[in-house]
């Protein structure tokens, strides 16, 4: 059984990939080019949680329509790693399926700005958008250049069961990833070695709040 779910992720993930092969031409074109529907089809018919723990799974109400979309509050002014504030909002509060263009955040100053801050720290947080709060943990169990190996190989940076927060983060059965205070973050595409959690960088460019610290 796990077998054959692992070969209809691969072949999913293959067609993905062929579909990138064509660049896209402008920021407009670029910032939706992830299309998640069929993995939704995939997994969103059964009940039951469609992914291994630690994964912690999540209800659709999350998701409901609130005061900015998704979420209470427009993405932050201010976002770390000179991300989008308008793709960010876009994507993170008036969207279930799209992303930022494959290999964005090779784009924006984000490796350079997080190996130093892995240098100095150990380690790199990456927080909620709208609201500040601390969504994952990176590197953990490996070195900043393997988790920047993975990112670019599946074109968006790629999470790992022990750096995600369970305190924030869910997922839902069609395996989209979500913050718990509505914030559309990317998907669950699990491999073979486990979940594999790929996010939008401008999902999670936010800085800390004096509460979330």
């Amino acid at each position: 059984m796990v077998v054959a779910f692992s070969l209809v992720v691969l072949l999913c993930l293959i067609c993905f990939c062929w579909s990138f092969q064509k660049p896209a031409t402008s920021v407009t074109q670029k910032h939706s080019s992830l299309k998640m529907g069929l993995l939704d089809s995939l997994f969103g018919g059964g009940g039951g949680q469609p992914f291994d723990k630690p994964c912690v799974m999540g209800e659709e109400s999350i998701m409901s329509k609130k005061e900015h979309g998704t979420s209470s509050v427009p993405v932050q002014a201010d976002l770390r790693w000179e991300c989008d504030r308008k793709v960010a909002d876009r994507i993170c509060n008036f969207n279930r399926h799209n992303a930022e263009y494959r290999g964005y955040w090779q784009s924006t100053p984000f490796v350079a700005q997080a190996r130093k801050e892995y240098e100095e720290k150990g380690e790199v947080n990456f927080y909620d958008s709208n609201t500040g709060s601390l969504l994952f943990t990176a590197p953990k169990g490996r070195t900043f250049d393997e988790f920047v190996r993975e990112s670019i190989s599946h074109g968006w940076p790629s999470f790992r069961d022990e750096e995600v927060n369970w305190d924030y983060v869910r997922c839902l059965k069609n395996g989209e990833a979500i913050s718990l205070d509505g914030t559309h973050l990317g998907h669950n595409l699990p491999d073979f070695s486990g979940s594999r959690y790929c996010i939008n960088l401008v999902s999670v460019a936010g800085r800390a709040t004096t509460t979330t610290k």
